[in-house]
């Protein structure tokens, strides 16, 4: 038996509640003497108890006797196993609760029976639900009892697998298990009276579900990849393969067996591989692998479960690529012993010849596919160069560099080629080869090239247009062809230079200046071409570097250009400089100086010398009245000959404060501005901002009254829906005959009084009470004519009593009788009949008139 108490079981002692049987203190349960068991089985109670705590447990034994036994032992059942199969042969009824009686009389003592695993085998067919086991409280026969199950599977997730009668306590799975789902379950059953009070403490039940063969093995991989060299021996590893299987693995339904099905090809022996049946190991099992013959086996590997039994177990397959690797075994040879090849002449580096060099092994990338050794020549070898062949039966490539045709007209060369790794051990064979190869040199047009380039001169500035500057002439490598060279700029950026271009004498073609933005350093930068008349011509380049020495032809400038003083002297001084484009020594220290004339200068400023590069402006007299000054100063360099410059500095002298800052009044006054210029500045201001206000005050007035005041026109003059009358000017008297009866208002008003309401004439007056119209809005300014039309078009759009624009109008009586007769009685001028189809096309308004006339004669 096993116990645990949680503390190392440190002092724990065991007894049983007979005295045929002890327990070690290893948990081991023996029998203490030579017995006889009458019974198929026995029932034992082990007690685990600490001295120290005086905590105790229990625990029950169940022995099953054996019918046939060759020996008195017998067979302990723990917690571990006592197959369902037989517990409900025995009987179907478990008592888990059971009353004991002393030998005092009788006492209840509380006795919690171990219930052994129930075993459910996975996938059954049912009927279900399926009984399982019925458990029973020896209690029921005094009271009633209700009998209930907890755990997973009964009343929490999966939910409902298992349940139980309340009332007889048989307990029943409901649907078809799955090991690989869950292959255990824990429930605890408990029995309460009919009021909810527990009667018995709550039991363990353990269910097992049996595994049953439903699952196929399954490799990790469906492709493996292996190697192994070629020429290995027997026994040598290759890879592994593996398979797993969802069933039992300490059940057959769990172990996989593999074996190997085919082999592709079967070359040179159908059996070339085997594998381990349970590791899945792949090893050699035959020799003569050869990768020149067979570069890869594809052998496909079967797993099947049930110890690899093939009548009962399933399988599944996976394929397993060996590729066969390449070994030295093969040293490589040239195909030809001597190759002739004509070259032109080059200078840089380009392809020569191809020679070819097979190998028999040919594993490209291989240390044993080896490369081009270096050549043996009749000349100097840095001339050649060889590239590596890549794959068998490669083309090797020969490189020359720098290959002068004036120099050398032929080379002689012996080529050899090699493995880098050594050949196989038990290869009698050379590991290198050597052909040899002859290259002949074509002369071919070279370009003209200078032999100093970059080439460059030094000189002075400012030389006149058209001096000669230097030769710079190029060399035509073709010895043996006659060919002239001629030359031309190919990039001259300021257009200061010439060049012959015959000789290549180089001369100015306008004045040099070191000063000049095309300058870097001092140093002027020019190309010039050079090309021959070969064929095809060849051409050159060359750059002319000129480094121009400086002269002192720029007078220097004073700095700053403006500058403000106080009008008192105090420490407030003006410091001046000077900057020249030349360079030393044509430029500092510089002498600063006031000119005599005009003679106020002197009178007024001073100048004082700090060092060779700056000196001090500064006021001579007490006091100067503030305004803006232009002072002359003389400034002249230290260059052979010296060159000076009289230049003007804007000095604004100024009010100045206690820091000597120019205040702000005194820098509008420096500026040129005097006290009644300012006066007069403010009241302009002030007069200008009084107007802006008048206008905006009567603007607004103009938008108030814009809104108030009504049409101030005379009736008379509104010419907006009024009907104009104009001069007659008729042809004569026979023009004056009209009957205006029919424009007269008609004796009787009946045909008014009859009339639908709201219809009338625009000339008689209205009998009755007339619809009342929305009023219209007030009209706005007569010089807004939009606003008005406006107004106008939205009163009408929310008229309700005006008609839409496609509605039947119904004008007003204008009177009985008419002397011009009746329309129907017109007749067409045109004689015959017309056709009247193309009203069809005037659209939907005419469809009536194409109705009527453009019928035919059947209308």
């Amino acid at each position: 038996v096993k116990f645990n108490n949680c503390a190392g079981n440190k002092g724990v002692r065991y007894e049983t509640n007979s005295l045929d049987f002890k327990v070690r203190t290893d948990g081991t349960l023996f029998a203490a003497h030579h017995l006889q068991v009458p019974s198929k089985q026995l029932i034992l109670v082990v007690t685990a108890w600490d001295p120290q705590t005086l905590g105790k447990w229990e625990a029950v034994v169940r022995f099953l006797v054996a019918e046939k036994s060759q020996h008195n032992g017998h067979k302990a059942k723990g917690r571990k196993a006592l197959p369902g199969e037989l517990v409900q042969q025995q009987s179907d009824t478990l008592l888990p609760w059971r009353q004991h009686q002393s030998a005092n009389g009788l006492r209840r003592q509380k006795r919690d029976w171990v219930i052994p695993p129930i075993n459910v085998p996975e996938n059954s067919r049912g009927p279900f639900p399926q009984q399982l086991v019925r458990i029973r409280s020896d209690k029921d026969k005094e009271i009633h009892i209700r009998y209930s199950i907890t755990g997973v599977g009964a009343d929490q997730p999966p939910m409902e697998v298992f349940n139980i009668d309340p009332v007889s306590g048989r307990m029943y799975v409901t649907r078809p298990m799955d090991r690989e789902e869950r292959a255990s379950y824990h429930l605890r059953a408990h029995a309460v009276d009919m009021n909810g009070n527990k009667v018995e403490n709550p039991i363990d039940l353990y269910i097992y579900v049996i595994d049953m063969n439903d699952n196929r093995p399954e490799f990790i991989n469906q492709v493996y990849n292996g190697s192994v060299d070629e020429g290995s021996k027997p026994g040598t590893y290759v890879m592994t393969v593996t398979a797993n299987d969802a069933d039992d693995g300490t059940t057959a339904n769990g172990m996989v067996r593999y074996r190997i099905v085919t082999q592709t090809p079967q070359s040179p022996s159908q059996n070339m591989f085997t594998i381990n049946s349970e590791t899945g190991d792949i090893v050699t099992v035959a020799a003569g692998l050869d990768r020149e013959k067979v570069q890869q086996y594809i052998v496909i590997v079967q797993a099947t479960d049930m110890e690899g039994n093939l009548n009962y177990g399933l399988s599944n397959t996976a394929t397993a690529i060996i590729s066969v690797t390449d070994v030295n075994d093969n040293p490589p040879e040239f195909t030809t012993s001597t190759v002739k090849q004509p070259q032109k002449g080059v200078r840089t580096s380009v392809l020569i010849t191809q020679v070819l060099a097979r190998s028999l092994m040919g594993q490209a990338g291989s240390r044993s596919w080896g490369g081009m050794g270096p050549p043996t020549t009749t000349c100097s070898c840095s001339h050649f160069s060889f590239s590596q062949p890549k794959g068998p039966r490669e083309k090797v490539q020969h490189f020359a560099a720098a290959v002068d045709y004036e120099m050398n007209r032929a080379f002689m060369l012996t080529v050899m080629v090699s493995n880098q790794a050594p050949l196989a051990s038990g290869i009698q064979m050379s590991f290198q080869s050597t052909a040899g190869v002859t290259i002949s040199v074509t002369d071919v047009n070279e370009a003209p090239y200078f032999p100093t380039n970059h080439k460059l001169i030094r000189l002075e500035e400012g030389v006149p247009t058209g001096t000669v500057l230097t030769t710079f002439s190029a060399v035509d490598p073709d010895r043996f062809m006659q060919q002239a060279v001629r030359y031309s700029k190919l990039s001259d950026p300021a257009n200061w230079l010439n060049i012959n271009a015959t000789n290549g004498q180089i001369t100015t073609a306008a004045v040099l200046d070191r000063e000049s933005d095309y300058i870097k350093n001092n140093v002027y930068e020019a190309t010039f071409l050079a090309a021959d008349n070969g064929i095809p011509p060849a051409s050159g380049t060359g750059t002319l570097q000129i480094y121009l020495i400086d002269i002192n032809d720029n007078a220097p400038e004073l700095l700053p250009k403006e500058a403000q003083i106080c009008e008192k002297p105090n420490l407030n001084v003006i410091n001046i400089t000077a900057a020249d484009a030349d360079i030393d020594p044509n430029v500092g220290p510089f002498v600063f100086e006031l000119p005599s004339v005009p003679s106020a200068v002197r009178k007024n400023w001073t100048i004082t010398r700090l060092n060779g590069d700056y000196a001090q402006l500064s006021l001579r007299i007490m006091y100067l009245e503030a305004g803006v000054y232009d002072v002359p100063i003389i400034v002249t360099d230290s260059g052979n000959p010296p060159l000076y410059n009289t230049s003007v500095i804007k000095v604004k002298v100024c009010p100045c404060d206690e820091n000597g800052d120019c205040t702000t009044i005194g820098a509008v006054a420096a500026a040129g501005l005097g006290t009644g210029a300012i006066i007069a500045i403010l009241i302009c201001i002030i007069i200008l901002l009084t107007m802006v206000l008048l206008f905006v005050v009567w603007m607004k007035r103009r938008e108030k009254e814009r809104h108030t005041k009504q049409l101030l026109i005379d009736p008379e003059d509104d010419v907006r829906d009024n009907i104009l009358k104009y001069d007659e000017e008729g042809g004569g008297e026979e023009d004056q005959d009209y009957d205006l009866s029919q424009l007269q208002q008609p004796e009787t008003m009946d045909h008014v009084l009859n009339k639908t309401p709201g219809v009338r004439r625009v000339d008689e007056r209205p009998i009755g009470a007339e619809p009342q119209y929305p009023i219209r809005p007030v009209i706005p300014h007569p010089g807004d004519i939009g606003d008005f039309i406006n107004e106008g078009l939205r009163a009408a759009d929310n008229d309700p009593t005006a008609p839409p624009y496609d509605s039947l109008l119904v004008f007003d009586y204008e009177g009985s009788g008419s002397t011009a007769g009746s329309v129907s009685s017109l007749n067409s001028s045109s004689s015959g009949d017309q056709d009247y189809d193309y009203l069809n096309d005037w659209g939907p308004r005419f469809k009536k008139l194409a109705d009527m006339y453009g019928g035919g004669e059947e209308d």
